[in-house]
């Protein structure tokens, strides 16, 4: 065997050692961020979650708003996707994609699913991306309460990731990787909203794309 060649077997050795190492990190780096996170969906059907819209789960998982004809707007509250359960302190991880012109947006804490908007407060999801100045009402924004600091929104048709922070009045919101809202809710409009309550994703007679929605209790 010629020293080239034996020097060949050796690096392509140590790159198969180096890349195998690195898959076992990255492996014990996702365990470690999912420790205590539970999924919200089971990926076959809607159960543990209440609706009368057409919210239909794909055979990857994903969870989908197909409107029917005729449907539109968003004060058809029992057509919301709402979870069975309430929840108090919590960390919220999902990603969410829309259409253009797409609009929905994320349920927190809501008291009566018959009456999201004035029993609950949401964190916006709306085709956004091209504005320059962001406020309450874009994505990303507490609606009526809090612009995001930054339009961290992605275009139409590509995913967008939001990890939500709830604890005691505390609300942080994270989109795509930076954090746009860090709030204190009892220093808001938002003062007598409930500690705890559903969790739910609007149904504005718009298509809209969720998956990998798994959340974390707090203690």
């Amino acid at each position: 065997m010629t020293c080239i060649r034996l020097m060949m077997i050796v690096t392509v050795a140590l790159v198969v050692s180096v890349s195998a190492c690195t898959c076992r990190a990255a492996e014990k780096k996702q365990d470690a961020d999912a420790k205590g996170f539970v999924p919200l969906f089971n990926g076959k059907d809607l159960t543990g979650w209440q609706t009368t819209g057409n919210w239909v789960v794909e055979k990857d998982g994903t969870v989908t708003l197909k409107p029917r004809p005729g449907e539109r707007g968003w004060q058809r509250y029992d057509a919301y996707l709402t979870t069975q359960r309430k929840y108090r302190d919590f960390i919220l991880d999902l990603e969410f994609k829309f259409g253009r012109g797409g609009n929905s947006g994320v349920f927190l804490r809501v008291a009566d699913p018959k009456s999201q908007v004035n029993t609950g407060f949401e964190v916006q999801i709306l085709d956004t991306h091209d504005k320059k100045h962001v406020g309450a009402h874009d994505c990303g924004g507490v609606i009526g309460t809090a612009a995001p600091s930054k339009n961290m929104v992605k275009p139409a048709g590509e995913w967008n990731r939001y990890i939500i922070t709830c604890k005691g009045s505390n609300l942080k919101v994270v989109l795509n990787g930076e954090q746009i809202i860090d709030l204190d809710l009892s220093k808001s409009g938002l003062k007598d909203r409930p500690p705890a309550g559903h969790i739910g994703f609007q149904d504005e007679a718009k298509n809209i794309w969720y998956r990998n929605v798994r959340i974390k209790e707090l203690k």
